[in-house]
């Protein structure tokens, strides 16, 4: 995610050089043809050129609105995500802790419990991050799970799926025990279902992506009108004591387009929100945040470090 508030020119031309260098180069051979070849056939009638330009801003914004709405989407599950973790790591250390009355506690017992359960919400957090970038880095979930456990989970195809379901057996297998007791395994599994959906959701803007034709159909309409923008710029130097000033279009055309093609590519960059890359939902920082909150939770005081921005950049 991106903190800061300016750009470094840089930066920007990385994402859009090669549109940039057709509207430059194209620009320029107009130019050409138009002062020394005299071919003043080129010049076209701006009219409709600006309406097209009208009509692909148009395009370009609905395009752009619709994928900051999968942006701001994959936003909010995970700001859901946090608020459940944060919840069942709650009701796990509450409800274990209420029954410290009880014949049957054992203290040893409950803490192994209320440590596995909350770790084990860690790493479906990590699990989750890693699974919808697409990354194999799953040797950091190593610290949350008993050592059969992860050998298991690596095997899977649905690693937070799977993590889940080793969840819901620990409940019910502490609600045998003692460990649990009455009906706390129902808001317990209330949280569980919670996580379940967000999961399925963020599924859902991974494995959906916007309408291609509105990618494909943007960057078409973007290059066209890169090609006839010098054609129509002619036209207002198409005269005699004008002539001389025809090299403007050059500039002119090549700062137009290059505005074009910097709204079509911030829609191209906010569409796909877990791609790991500066534009995308912050899942690092946001795995970094849960797990310190629940280590807390657990009464922890060595936390992991806070993630902080580098260079304006929050992963």
């Amino acid at each position: 995610m991106i903190l800061k508030r300016n750009f470094h020119p840089l930066k920007v031309l990385a994402y859009v050089w090669q549109e940039v260098l057709f509207a430059l180069v194209w620009s320029v051979v107009v130019w050409v043809l138009f002062t020394y070849g005299g071919v003043k056939s080129l010049a076209l009638n701006f009219t409709p050129i600006g309406v097209l330009g009208s009509a692909l801003a148009i395009f370009v914004a609905f395009r752009n609105n619709s994928a900051y709405g999968r942006w701001w989407e994959a936003r909010q599950i995970w700001g859901s995500i946090v608020n459940a973790s944060r919840t069942f790591a709650r009701l796990v250390v509450t409800f274990t802790d209420s029954h410290a009355h009880q014949a049957n506690y054992d203290r040893e017992r409950s803490e192994r419990f209320k440590k596995e359960m909350v770790y084990r919400q860690i790493a479906w957090a990590h699990a989750l991050r890693l699974h919808l970038r697409r990354q194999n880095d799953w040797e950091i979930l190593q610290p949350f799970l008993p050592a059969q456990e992860y050998s298991d989970l690596v095997a899977k195809q649905n690693k937070p799926n799977y993590l889940q379901q080793l969840m819901g057996r620990r409940i019910y297998q502490a609600m045998g025990d003692g460990t649990l007791g009455g009906f706390d395994s129902f808001q317990m599994e209330g949280q569980l279902a919670s996580l379940a959906n967000y999961l399925g959701n963020a599924e859902r803007i991974k494995d959906t992506p916007l309408p291609r034709q509105y990618d494909f159909f943007t960057r078409l309409f973007v290059y066209t009108f890169a090609t006839l923008l010098p054609l129509g710029l002619l036209s207002f130097f198409n005269q005699e004591n004008s002539l001389r000033l025809a090299w403007a279009i050059v500039p002119l055309a090549t700062v137009i387009a290059a505005v074009f093609t910097i709204m079509e590519k911030t829609g191209a960059a906010n569409e796909d929100p877990f791609e790991n890359r500066t534009t995308d939902v912050p899942l690092t920082s946001l795995c970094n945040t849960i797990e310190r909150d629940l280590r807390e939770q657990l009464g922890e005081t060595d936390l992991p470090a806070k993630l902080e921005p580098s260079q304006g950049y929050l992963f």
